[in-house]
């Protein structure tokens, strides 16, 4: 796990086996990822005091005093917890496969899971792990800090500091500034716990689009191996499960956006077996003292009573209006790149707490003082004030330039200057951006057609137009509270069919 024992906390701020015998370090990468979300969303079926002694004894925190004092505001718009899944070697879990005992923690799945005001719909964002994200100022075991990065990939955060335990307050920093959220409160997550929730509740159902072999879990095998799960829905759990959410290999692209996919099925599928099982005392302590073991929180959640509140307080949301999406991605060579606008404007929709399918969640306080807040249709323009670009065409097409300066300067941007770039084959819009220049880029990006913010050494921020700018017939008008399309009708409900929508790929 990441952190010590409550008591010290003060201030916030299955096996991969080759054929010789050795578990190879890749187990580590996804058997964590279930159990992060499990273990959170188990929580909200938890909600009795009888459980309080038992569960109080389980729960660590995690000494938050890393965390960023250059955060986003604090939000009436429901809250955001962020889940990590620590493949940490301490505390038996290197028993289940991976690395060294003396290995560094590190975090390869994380959900950022937003609970609407109204306390009925819940959104869990999947970050993936290769995603290039700028990592913000650190905190280091010795109580120095470290300098942001650019361009790092997302799980690389988990790790500054290389210590057995991980850096949850590093992640957390990092996901404020991706998304402009605050985040409410941080939940760590081992693995070795995870197989002690799918037996806790008697098996998880899951479901294979193809047979399974060992070489599918493990592609250095020279041979294909014997089968380990057959075509179609079948119950798993224990390290059978483990093996389940962390194939890749054997099935669709052999991507991790595919993995992904899966286990946000599985999430969904352990969810409505506890709902399925009742929540008597029989059913959900031995489940809860499960989960409570694999948990690492912020001093926050640091006790069964503070736990079971925030439990209580999302009980009301049903299978259906919890909701799984990926952050919008799509390859850059060998790692993962955001999408923008689409992200921005995801981002913006939970901070409006407004549902993916655009409606306005609600705030009880604010429907009992007459509804004073924006109609469902309504949303935030993009503001260019303070930002100040010069726009290069990048084609042979006359008047893209002026064009594009006409739409930025519509959304208050400062034009510095057009012209002609040196290169004219532009196909995409490319706005580069100097250091510390990146968020007032990604704005530019939105107001112009296909555009791509990439960083470059010299400061300022340059728009080069591309060909694909030259296909609409008016300027792009972007909103910062619509969800895309396709986002939105690419989601999981936790009541989903689970053999639906399985793979990417």
């Amino acid at each position: 796990m990441a952190g010590s024992r409550k008591a010290s906390s003060r201030r916030s701020g299955g096996g991969r086996t080759s054929e010789s015998g050795r578990r190879p370090r890749g187990r580590r990468k996804t058997k964590a990822a279930l159990a992060v979300t499990v273990s959170l969303l188990v929580l909200l079926t938890a909600g009795a005091g009888w459980i309080y002694i038992q569960l109080d004894g389980n729960i660590e925190t995690f000494a938050a005093d890393g965390v960023s004092d250059d955060r986003p505001p604090a939000s009436a718009n429901g809250s955001n917890v962020l889940v990590i899944g620590t493949d940490a070697r301490t505390d038996g879990n290197s028993d289940l496969g991976g690395g060294d005992k003396n290995d560094i923690g590190r975090s390869d799945t994380a959900f950022l899971l937003h609970v609407y005001a109204d306390q009925k719909h819940a959104v869990a964002v999947s970050i993936p792990r290769d995603t290039l994200v700028d990592i913000p100022a650190c905190k280091l075991p010795d109580g120095t800090w470290t300098k942001p990065q650019t361009d790092t990939m997302f799980n690389a955060a988990y790790s500054v500091g290389q210590t057995a335990k991980g850096n949850p307050a590093c992640t957390q920093n990092t996901v404020e500034k991706l998304t402009g959220l605050r985040v409410d409160h941080t939940v760590v997550v081992d693995f070795k716990g995870f197989a002690k929730m799918t037996e806790a509740v008697g098996g998880v159902q899951v479901c294979l689009p193809q047979d399974v072999y060992q070489k599918d879990l493990n592609p250095n095998r020279s041979t294909r191996g014997t089968q380990i799960f057959a075509k179609g829905p079948q119950t798993v759990s224990g390290q059978k499960a483990l093996d389940y959410v962390r194939i890749r290999h054997g099935i669709g692209d052999g991507s991790d956006i595919g993995r992904i996919k899966r286990q946000q099925a599985f999430v969904a599928s352990l969810m409505k077996k506890v709902k399925s099982d009742g929540m008597s005392p029989t059913s959900l302590l031995p489940l809860a003292d499960a989960a409570t073991q694999s948990l690492t929180v912020d001093p926050g959640l640091g006790s069964a009573d503070k736990l079971i509140s925030f439990a209580l307080s999302m009980k009301n949301i049903d299978l259906h209006n919890t909701k799984f999406v990926t952050l919008p991605w799509r390859y850059q060579g060998a790692r993962v790149a955001i999408v923008h606008p689409d992200a921005e404007a995801l981002w913006a929709a939970l901070k409006a707490d407004r549902t993916l399918d655009g409606q306005n969640a609600g705030s009880p306080q604010r429907e009992r003082a007459g509804s004073s807040a924006p109609s469902p249709g309504a949303a935030e323009p993009v503001s260019g004030k303070g930002v100040s670009v010069a726009v290069y065409n990048g084609t042979t097409i006359t008047g893209l330039a002026a064009r594009a300066a006409e739409a930025l300067k519509q959304h208050g941007f400062t034009v510095t200057g057009t012209g002609t770039a040196l290169v004219r084959t532009q196909t995409r819009t490319v706005i580069e951006y100097g250091p510390g220049e990146k968020d007032q880029a990604e704005k530019a990006a939105q107001v112009l057609t296909d555009a791509e913010a990439t960083a470059a050494a010299a400061p300022g921020i340059k728009v080069i137009l591309g060909t694909s700018y030259a296909d609409p017939v008016a300027p792009k008008t972007v909103t910062r509270s619509a969800v895309p399309s396709d986002i939105a009708g690419g989601a999981r409900s936790a009541d989903d069919d689970p053999c639906s929508n399985l793979s990417y790929g």
